[in-house]
């Protein structure tokens, strides 16, 4: 009887213990091996879309000073659109345990303090941890300013935007497959308003 009951104990108070084990242990996970609850394409479009938009939000503004009336329209475009995409990208980067590269983004800088300029490459690894993951690399701007440099920049950068936004509309996270479906339509008009041409796929 007394065996019985020493069981009967023992299970008690590990299920009323195990909720606080599971969170401790999410707590640790997160804070000593930063693993993502993200699979490897939502863990590349957080760091590539993330690293874009604030850059690209930033480099508007010199161009709305600069450019021409069709630059400027663009420009415009493209700060409105990814000024209201950040924090929404930051809260669900957040809410899956994704270090967003937003508050150490790389923003504009003027045409005189530019040094180089690289090619996009998109981030096709799965790493599964954010420590193991190399900085994403941008597209720059040209040296030296001209709106045709400009609307060339934007179109491709778009087009990188919208790549990852078509990959997470099939995302296996619901609420990430939602968020890209919601905002794919704002994107391709944003693309196309860049000059952009979309591509059907023929039967």
């Amino acid at each position: 009887m007394k065996l019985n009951t020493l069981f009967v104990a023992a299970v008690l108070a590990s299920t009323s213990l195990s909720s606080c084990v599971f969170k401790t242990a999410d707590e640790n996970q997160l804070k000593y091996t930063h693993t993502t609850l993200v699979d490897g394409d939502a863990y590349a479009f957080f760091r590539q879309v993330g690293t874009i938009a604030p850059y690209e939000a930033s480099y508007s503004k010199h161009v709305e000073t600069v450019g021409s009336a069709q630059a400027k329209e663009v420009s415009g475009k493209v700060a409105k659109v990814f000024g209201e995409m950040m924090p929404q990208l930051d809260s669900l980067a957040t809410k899956f345990h994704v270090d967003f590269p937003i508050l150490g983004a790389e923003q504009y800088t003027a045409p005189s303090e530019a040094t180089t300029t690289v090619a996009v490459e998109e981030d096709t690894a799965t790493p599964d941890s954010v420590a193991a993951a190399a900085p994403v690399e941008i597209a720059r701007h040209a040296e030296v300013y001209s709106d045709e440099a400009y609307l060339h920049h934007i179109q491709h950068q778009i087009a990188v935007v919208k790549e990852h936004f078509r990959r997470m509309s099939r995302n296996t996270n619901k609420e990430l497959r939602d968020y890209a479906v919601a905002k794919s339509e704002t994107i391709a008009e944003l693309y196309k308003a860049a000059g952009g041409k979309e591509e059907h796929a023929h039967h």
